[in-house]
């Protein structure tokens, strides 16, 4: 029983380590929270009022919002990988016994609680700010659940990436991708308003479900298939993201 465990327990002690990191990177964790909520501020005071979306513009973003936010936050977690391939401390974590599954688990759990922290964070600024969902509990449910998804996801995502980089800059290199994608997505303006040619691809990009997902579910209308699309998504990154991870692991510490 105690081999079962060990794993799962070893998973806990790093992801509290990769909290502590957090905690002390001060600079780091404060750019995480405030970077998604300037955005907000700066969409919906100096261009909210040209764009229109049929609605409250600040009704329109926040969904965008938080996919940045997580998708942000959690590219952070190939830095810190990086960081880590990079200092030797992999090699003292092995002569203990500690896996590489419970190393990259506790970077991903942690990423994941730290993008929770700064979801809650958005959301009660834009509640601030004139964001008024009509989610019914089990829509609040689903949409928490579909973040949670595409946080763990995401954040997997990064922890290959992290294994990939040779250096902590280049993996930072990431952090510009992750918050470029939500762009060509309906995350700040609708998908019709942009040029016929980035329709296919905003159309037909991870971020466009999530967000059309979220957006409903927050405001109690029809999502059709985008949810289901959305884990689709999700789970496909997961799994290429995993499976990835555990080969470019053992291949750096081999």
């Amino acid at each position: 029983m105690s081999d079962v465990l060990t794993p799962a327990v070893n998973a806990l002690t790093m992801t509290g380590r990769c909290i502590r990191l957090s905690r002390r990177n001060v600079d780091s964790l404060i750019t995480s929270l405030m970077l998604p909520l300037m955005l907000m501020l700066v969409f919906v005071y100096f261009f909210g009022g040209a764009i229109n979306t049929g609605t409250e513009y600040v009704t329109y973003v926040l969904p965008g919002i938080l996919v940045l936010c997580a998708a942000f936050g959690s590219s952070a977690t190939a830095v810190r990988v990086s960081e880590d391939m990079k200092d030797g401390i992999i090699d003292r974590f092995r002569s203990l016994d500690i896996g590489g599954a419970s190393i990259l688990a506790g970077h991903v759990a942690a990423s994941t609680v730290r993008n929770l922290l700064s979801t809650v964070l958005v959301l009660g600024v834009g509640l601030l700010i004139g964001f008024r969902p009509a989610a019914s509990a089990a829509g609040w449910l689903a949409a928490a659940g579909i973040l949670l998804v595409f946080l763990v996801a995401i954040s997997w995502l990064s922890a290959a990436v992290g294994l990939l980089a040779r250096t902590p800059d280049a993996a930072g290199g990431f952090t510009f991708f992750m918050m470029f994608l939500p762009y060509p997505s309906s995350a700040f303006v609708p998908i019709h308003t942009m040029p016929s040619w980035l329709h296919g691809f905003a159309d037909h990009q991870p971020v466009t479900p999530l967000i059309e997902s979220l957006r409903g579910l927050l405001h109690g209308t029809p999502v059709g298939s985008s949810p289901w699309v959305a884990l689709a998504w999700c789970g496909g990154i997961l799994a290429v993201a995993t499976g990835v991870s555990g080969v470019l692991f053992r291949v750096r510490t081999a």
